[in-house]
């Protein structure tokens, strides 16, 4: 027999709730004295008929025998990027998140996995304990994406005055804590670019107390110190996921760090745009959705109706700018007068071209993924394929919980030519990248030309510092 207590511990809600349950007869319980008494059973069926998602909880890492390389992974969402590591040869016993349907699709996908919540709430002997690392056994690969928001360039640019941006120097002091021989951030272009006060000579609350004003990029400069003063070398560069057999334009950036002075290589291509340096082409969304069975039954949100009717006036691959001018206007309202490219809004996909970047949503007004044919945004099951997610990879939640879960993950294809490149720098292997390849469409991405370029703001800064402090 169990209580009101009990249940709502099993349910992981309040007591109030279950209360409310009994009331309106969702749960079977009989009042014994003074309080509610269900039977298991009764549980059991509530859960049966109803849609309650019951997250699951923490775990330790329940294999056996570990793997060859130890890999611990954080940020981990739906496991895109660590799907990738697995792919190029490295795969990771821990995963570390708090959102419940990321937690349920882990759960679900890997169920030995070891599985923690809020870094924030995990000592790096908690999180080794969990990960089942024996002690004496160094970490071999720390992996992780912290949350992008935070450096988004759609974002407010708080940077680490954001509580994300907290969580991001957290992920940071735990590299440093545990010292994997590698360590690999990925995050969004923002970060090359986001402002913080800093200084060489002073450390984060010195340039805060001191009044020293943001530079651009003065996030990153400070996350390089850290790491430098841990004793690792970096490199990384912004890398577009096509380049690496993703049928979908996605630019990010991955940092992979060494404890040691051999820097890592840049990632090693496998595709070229029009098949540049004897690689083949991109991959193209057609490719991508060919791989879906004919007999799929496509889950996606709807385009509102007043929408649609501009949709249906456009062929493959076009977009608001291909309407009737008299329509143009009326389509776009207020957003008709504002500056920019705006390709996003009324955009119809090419089945000839790879995919744009997959948003966590595919049917928000200035980022529209509609299907190049039919009337309607891409579906989740085309999200899956698109970023390279196995067919039978179980995503949970509602339609809009897969949309972000899968919107945010990395592309498999990138993740797994990350995994190749360490092994490779593990194995003494020399990276083969032709001479003159653009990884993006952006100059001084690469930490050598970004900390040349951003360095020279720092002169001013320097001055001013003076001034404050004598």
């Amino acid at each position: 027999m169990l209580t009101v207590s009990d249940v709502a511990k099993q349910l992981k809600v309040t007591e109030q709730y279950v209360r409310t349950l009994i009331r309106k007869g969702d749960l079977k319980a009989e009042m014994v004295g003074k309080q509610w008494i269900i039977l298991p059973e009764a549980v059991s069926q509530y859960l049966k008929n109803s849609n309650l998602t019951i997250e699951p909880d923490d775990r330790p890492n329940k294999r056996k025998k570990l793997p060859d390389i130890i890999a611990l992974s954080f940020f981990s969402g739906a496991m895109g990027l660590d799907i990738g590591l697995e792919k190029g040869g490295i795969e990771p016993i821990l995963a570390c998140e708090i959102d419940k349907y990321c937690r349920m699709t882990i759960a679900a996908n890997k169920p030995d996995i070891a599985l923690i919540g809020d870094i924030n709430e995990y000592s790096t002997d908690k999180i080794l304990e969990y990960a089942g690392v024996p002690k004496g056994r160094k970490v071999d690969v720390i992996v992780g994406g912290p949350p992008c928001q935070a450096f988004s360039s759609a974002g407010k640019r708080k940077g680490f005055d954001d509580e994300r941006g907290n969580v991001f120097l957290t992920f940071i002091d735990r590299i440093v804590e545990i010292q994997p021989t590698y360590a690999v951030i990925e995050n969004v272009r923002g970060i090359l670019s986001t402002p913080f006060p800093y200084s060489d000579n002073l450390t984060l609350e010195e340039c805060v107390e001191a009044g020293i004003e943001p530079i651009k990029g003065g996030a990153l400069l400070h996350i390089l110190r850290k790491l430098r003063e841990a004793g690792y070398s970096v490199s990384f560069e912004l890398y577009n996921a096509a380049n690496f057999g993703a049928p979908q334009i996605r630019e990010r950036v991955v940092m992979i760090c060494y404890k040691g002075n051999k820097k890592v290589d840049y990632l090693t291509p496998t595709h070229s745009e029009n098949g540049e340096f004897g690689l083949p082409k991109w991959n193209i969304l057609r490719m991508a959705l060919n791989q879906l069975p004919k007999d799929t039954e496509h889950h996606y949100v709807n385009f509102p109706d007043k929408r649609l009717k501009y949709f249906r006036r456009l062929k493959e691959g076009q977009n608001w700018r291909d309407l009737p001018e008299d329509m143009q206007k009326e389509a776009m309202g207020k957003s008709y007068y504002l500056g920019g490219g705006k390709t996003g809004f009324y955009r119809r996909l090419s089945f000839d071209e790879p995919s744009p970047t997959l948003v966590t949503h595919p049917a928000m007004p200035a980022t529209d993924l509609c299907h190049p044919v039919e009337d309607r945004p891409l579906s989740v099951e085309e999200y899956r394929v698109i970023q390279g997610f196995p067919l039978d990879w179980k995503i949970y939640g509602s339609i809009l919980e897969q949309y972000k879960q899968i919107g945010n993950a990395v592309p498999i294809a990138l993740g797994e030519a990350i995994a190749k490149t360490i092994i490779n720098h593990m194995c003494g292997i020399k990276a083969k990248i032709p001479k003159g390849f653009r990884f993006s469409r952006y100059l001084n991405t690469d930490e050598v030309s970004w900390e040349r370029e951003t360095r020279k703001k720092l002169t001013p800064k320097i001055e001013q510092l003076q001034i404050a402090l004598f």
